[in-house]
């Protein structure tokens, strides 16, 4: 089993930089593929970014392509989402997920992540 808390959300104004964290326990973190979703009201869940176990495979969303950098570090268990330009549609609550057993690759299917941390609420103002 693995928990996953996220954490650096908050409220900024449209052009600004945030960069969330997502922590994992419970395991051994480093083997495994891990994803960033978002999901804003009335909509459904959008795929961010990916990163495979080494991360030297990252995969984006195109809506956030240039704007957005997934890393890791391994050794710290965690996950890093560098959110640069914010625009208004970017707001959000952001979750991160990690993948199963073996799978060290990124994707950027929701269905491939069995572990889900509960989000931290992006809000960007105009």
């Amino acid at each position: 089993q693995v928990q996953l808390v996220e954490s650096g959300g908050g409220l900024v104004q449209a052009g600004d930089s945030l960069r969330l964290s997502c922590v994992a326990s419970g395991r051994s973190f480093s083997p495994y593929g891990m994803g960033w979703f978002r999901q804003a009201p009335g909509k459904e869940r959008e795929f961010v970014a990916a990163i495979s176990r080494t991360g030297f495979t990252t995969y984006y969303g195109d809506s956030v392509k240039g704007r957005f950098t997934t890393s890791r570090d391994n050794a710290k268990n965690t996950v890093y989402l560098q959110m640069n330009s914010l625009k208004p549609e970017d707001t959000a609550v952001y979750s991160c997920g990690a993948r199963g057993a073996s799978d060290y690759r990124a994707t950027p299917n929701a269905d491939d992540y069995p572990y889900w941390g509960q989000g931290t609420q992006v809000t960007v103002s105009s």
